[in-house]
């Protein structure tokens, strides 16, 4: 495999590893519901407790994603 810079794996994986596109789009869509949450003025209890869902999920396929990657630049 030849070299790439993390920003050129990161869209190479996209493109080639259904795990890694699944995860990167999870990804922008809870980033996008955060961002509406995050909008409002005051949340209410229940959108404070689905705010901390979507976080720990956004993490986890952040924490899946780099791990993906990390996996993909030992090989190179």
């Amino acid at each position: 495999m030849e070299r790439f810079s993390e920003e050129q794996l990161k869209a190479h994986l996209v493109l080639t590893n259904d795990e890694f596109r699944h995860l990167f789009e999870e990804h922008h869509v809870l980033d996008e519901k955060l961002v509406a949450l995050e909008a409002k003025d005051r949340l209410t209890y229940d959108e404070q407790m689905e705010e901390t869902r979507l976080k720990k999920l956004k993490l986890h396929a952040k924490d899946r994603m780099q791990q993906i990657l990390s996996e993909q630049l030992a090989l190179a």
